[in-house]
């Protein structure tokens, strides 16, 4: 069963943008509770408490117990808006739950046991392709992290969703394909070496061939030189022999 937090809260009586800052001046960051087939309900939660569970590892998979008067709501962090300059939550929705709702949730990937990995110990790199995995389930189902195994894999290994066992009721989201989560690639710097060494091997073939070529090239040229010099020995001597007769 997925961690359910207290949360106090507070009901606000108007809506819109001046009641939302008014709200803000007081020190409290205003919300909405909807879902359930009831009406919306405005409430303002304590950015403290807030703040906090926002800087813990997957808040959006976390049930909360709205505490609002003598009512307890529970529901399910679904949105947060920041301030664009200052960064702080200026907005929060909530979505209200029961047992039998079911829900699309992105749950946090954790990776486990990095030095048991091979390929990361000769100094592979995990490329993380997916930090989250997007599943559907029951609210009380959702699974805090899905957490993976690094054990034993080497360099050029892939981790994909079929690799992973998901809480029962738990199923992913995309099902026609199996996607990649991670992979253990090779060291940059080995692979930026090797790039290197072709670069320049293909340099010196390259280099080799043009001396290669160059050398032929004068070869010709002192061929030439050399039949035109023996032609005009030859003429010489000819000539000489006509002046004696």
């Amino acid at each position: 069963m997925s961690e359910v937090i207290n949360f106090p809260a507070s009901v606000r009586q108007k809506a819109g943008k001046g009641a939302a800052r008014a709200i803000r001046r007081a020190g409290q960051v205003p919300a909405i509770v909807y879902g359930d087939k009831k009406d919306p309900m405005l409430i303002a939660v304590d950015p403290k408490v807030l703040g906090q569970e926002l800087n813990k590892t997957g808040f959006f998979t976390k049930m909360v117990d709205l505490k609002v008067d003598n009512e307890t709501h529970r529901a399910l962090p679904r949105d947060v808006q920041f301030h664009p300059v200052t960064d702080r939550p200026i907005h929060v929705d909530f979505l209200r739950i029961t047992a039998d709702t079911q829900i699309n949730v992105a749950v946090p990937v954790i990776f486990l046991n990095e030095e048991e990995s091979p390929g990361i110990k000769r100094g592979g790199v995990l490329n993380v392709v997916r930090h989250e995995i997007e599943v559907t389930c029951a609210a009380e189902r959702i699974p805090q992290s899905i957490d993976i195994d690094l054990t034993g894999l080497d360099i050029g290994d892939s981790i994909h969703i079929s690799h992973i066992t998901l809480p029962a009721g738990v199923i992913p989201t995309i099902t026609d394909r199996d996607f990649t989560i991670a992979t253990v690639a090779a060291p940059t710097v080995r692979a930026e070496e090797e790039a290197a060494e072709q670069a320049a091997a293909a340099a010196a073939l390259l280099e080799g061939e043009e001396g290669i070529e160059g050398e032929e090239a004068i070869e010709g040229v002192e061929g030439e030189e050399g039949a035109e010099g023996e032609a005009a020995d030859k003429e010489t001597k000819e000539g000489e022999s006509s002046d004696k007769g």
